[in-house]
């Protein structure tokens, strides 16, 4: 238990996460529905190329989590790259992309609660499945307003168990592909390949469509670093999980759709409607295949949601304390915890949960379309800043333990890379409406950002982020 002192209840955050609460964080916090299920669209769309897909899409992630650990090593934050943003390129900046980034995460807790009452309600059809889904929130949302620790524990078992499901389906996976389990039996990559149109069936533009899609399943790696400000020791564990971003995207995501498409042809069908892992496990033969996918997708929509209320209020406590949101989110408990931060972002997330069900659902889609491109924003703006905060930091001859690759030709390659993509989502029919909401959102918080920021006074916000 966090000893409390007399700091904790004057808008300090506790260092209630223990080593082992912030690695897994670090390794599967962050896994939802996407990989179990979703990624079956993708692998439908592109084929066995679709492992290109993902090797892209973690690339990109390794080196921006690796140019965030550099900042985040050097300054840890609760308020991560926002408060970097605000500190290298400008306050509108930070203001822009904390609530930006506030938003996408309060979008995750409908999206998530949804998969949780549609699960439940196949269990249990005499409950309507928005009661499900607004019971789920209410629920998790009660182990985020007591202390850090006590979520940090919720978290822990919950990512432990999405980390034994996709070690134990890898493994799976590959015993059924070298024949040793008897009645099992899996065609292999090479098989299906040259009976389904070879590597890339439907051209390389599905590929790029499906990294697009792709990479939003990898938001909130970087949600370590905000994690990370509540614990003993943050920059070692800042760095320890920069570190490790590599074999957890190589393990969890390439490994485990390796083993998808060496089971299940892309064109099968059933891919897309019922998930990678299940269709996978029902062409293995594995019994209750639907049950034990379904159990597993619960515990993963749970543990999203839960990281998505933690997550979304921290970056609200982030901006309350910087002058930018209202002065009541910046108040911790005696245990250190923003609960009013907490309350708001749950509050407005079960709203969009109604919405889902009583609103016309255009609306619905709508919103969600204003975060589509969110995460790119914030890989740009993470590499914009360290492009800037570098020589900051030789300026004020910090030590730094964590250094980006190659300085600054891969940060600018990134953000070469990242403007390419944005464009790309601009011409294509399918992701022009995400990329044009997303970017009309984001201009006109900058707007409101550039407004605000002429009422802060510069050393009044050297004196707020300092204390962040």
């Amino acid at each position: 238990m966090t000893s409390l002192n007399p700091k904790d209840s004057n808008g300090q955050l506790a260092q209630g996460f223990k080593p082992r609460h912030v690695t897994m964080l670090s390794i599967a916090g962050i896994i939802g529905a996407g990989l179990f299920v979703g990624s079956g669209h993708a692998i439908a769309a592109a084929g066995p190329a679709v492992l290109l897909a993902y090797l892209f899409s973690g690339l990109l992630v390794v080196l921006v989590m690796r140019m965030l650990g550099e900042m985040a090593v050097a300054h840890p934050d609760t308020g991560s790259f926002s408060t970097y943003a605000d500190q290298a390129i400008g306050h509108w900046a930070g203001f822009t992309i904390g609530w930006l980034y506030w938003w996408f995460w309060v979008l995750v807790i409908p999206i998530e609660a949804l998969a949780a009452g549609h699960v439940l309600n196949q269990w249990f059809p005499q409950v309507d499945a928005w009661l499900f889904a607004l019971l789920s929130i209410v629920l998790l949302v009660i182990t985020n307003l007591f202390s850090v620790s006590k979520y940090g524990e919720f978290e822990f078992w919950f990512a432990m168990a999405k980390v034994i499901a996709i070690i134990g389906f890898i493994g799976l996976g590959f015993a059924v592909l070298m024949g040793w389990i008897p009645e099992r039996e899996a065609s292999g990559l090479s098989t299906l390949m040259a009976e389904h149109g070879g590597f890339a069936p439907n051209g390389m533009s599905a590929v790029v469509g499906a990294f697009i899609t792709i990479m939003f399943s990898f938001i909130g790696t970087e949600a370590v670093t905000i994690a990370a400000a509540e614990s003993n020791n943050p920059a070692q564990n800042i760095a320890k999980a920069t570190r490790s971003v590599i074999w957890r995207i190589g393990i969890f995501y390439l490994l485990s759709i390796f083993v998808v498409i060496s089971v299940v042809p892309w064109n099968d069908p059933q891919l897309a409607s019922v998930g990678s892992y299940q269709r996978a496990l029902e062409l293995m033969n594995i019994p209750n295949a639907k049950f034990l996918v379904d159990v597993v997708v619960l515990i993963a929509v749970a543990s999203c949601m839960n990281s998505s209320i933690y997550i979304s209020s921290r970056m609200l406590y982030s901006l309350g304390r910087r002058g930018d949101a209202p002065p009541a989110l910046k108040v911790t408990s005696a245990a250190g915890v923003p609960r009013a931060a907490v309350i708001a972002s749950t509050v407005i997330g079960a709203g969009v949960t109604l919405l889902s069900y009583f609103m016309p659902a255009g609306l619905f889609q709508f919103l969600l379309a204003s975060s589509g491109a969110i995460a790119l924003l914030v890989y740009l703006v993470i590499a914009i800043s360290q492009l800037r905060m570098r020589r900051r930091l030789e300026r004020e001859k910090v030590e730094m333990t964590l250094r980006m690759w190659l300085f600054p030709w891969l940060t600018w390659l990134v953000i070469a890379f990242i403007c390419a993509a944005l464009a790309v989502m601009m011409i294509t029919p399918e992701h022009r409406l995400e990329v044009t909401s997303t970017i009309g959102l984001a201009l006109l918080i900058s707007f409101i950002g550039l407004v605000t920021s002429r009422q802060h006074r510069p050393a009044g916000r050297v004196a707020a982020v300092s204390k962040a």
